[in-house]
């Protein structure tokens, strides 16, 4: 009786989807291994900006609204303004200082590249991981500029449109994420304190995040230079879809912006990666 001799099952061949699956899943891990540190940092800013203007200012009788008696809180101003310079702050560091060690001492984004995907994909990984890491530090704004104020200061927040809150926040931060990867391509490693001191403190104090944009009409050439700001329009669509109430710009405006944004930085930042790292 002859027995019949099973061939060996073909060996396990990497596809771009697992490869890339793979890569998503070593991120994920990284961040639930950092999420106490990651909460922490992300807190800090938006905590203490919301204690002095919501909580301090109005118990020593000032800052109470905005606009005037009967005009909206300024907690009810903070909300998407905080939550947008959250998401952006933290998926442009998720991705910029790693990024940075990456390409000089550790040197391993050399074992990346032989992954087998295209090293575009590659890039592309950095800012979807990067962007959900922004993703989560707005989520985790939103309990602190919602429960810390004084007593009648409650910030009036509702979803008008979740829609537009959804794409607001997702392409937002794949926007955010995306410009962290072009300027951690584009900038020396040494350099990384000039980025501090000339794009993120600037983009944070102009970004529409303690006033909203209509506010500057009457600093004109202020308003019109700011809508080189990305986060005005991140601000601006958190406002239009949290505090309706409150004057903002037309949906198509900053929807347009934040898309068109997410699709020529990420354009952009694929390319000089893709250069940085076969270079």
């Amino acid at each position: 009786m002859s027995t019949a001799v099973l061939a060996p099952p073909p060996p396990a061949r990497a596809t771009i989807p697992r490869t890339f699956a793979a890569m998503m899943a070593r991120e994920a891990r990284v961040m639930r291994k950092n999420f106490l540190s990651t909460f922490i940092r992300v807190l800090v800013q938006p905590v203490m900006f919301v204690f002095v203007f919501a909580y301090v200012l109005p118990k020593l009788g000032g800052g109470a609204t905005a606009g005037g008696p009967g005009g909206p809180t300024f907690s009810t101003i903070l909300v998407p303004g905080l939550v947008g310079s959250s998401i952006i702050m933290q998926a442009m560091m998720a991705v910029i200082f790693p990024l940075m060690m990456e390409l000089t001492w550790q040197k391993s984004i050399t074992d990346r590249a032989l992954a087998p995907v295209p090293v575009p994909l590659l890039a592309v990984q950095k800012i979807i991981a990067a962007a959900t890491q922004g993703l989560i530090g707005g989520l985790l704004v939103f309990p602190a500029v919602l429960l810390i104020h004084a007593e009648g200061q409650a910030p009036k927040v509702h979803v008008d449109d979740w829609p537009i809150l959804i794409l607001v926040m997702v392409a937002g931060a794949l926007m955010s994420a995306a410009g962290g990867l072009l300027l951690g391509t584009l900038l020396n490693p040494q350099k990384v304190q000039v980025m501090f001191a000339m794009v993120l403190l600037p983009m944070t104090m102009l970004g529409c995040v303690y006033y909203p944009w209509s506010a500057l009409d009457h600093i004109r050439w202020l308003q019109i230079l700011s809508l080189l700001n990305p986060l005005v329009y991140i601000s601006e669509g958190l406002r239009s879809a949290l505090t309706p109430a409150i004057p903002h710009m037309p949906a198509w405006a900053f929807l347009l912006a934040i898309v068109g944004g997410t699709i020529l930085l990420t354009w952009a930042a694929t390319r000089t990666f893709t250069k940085r790292v076969l270079t």
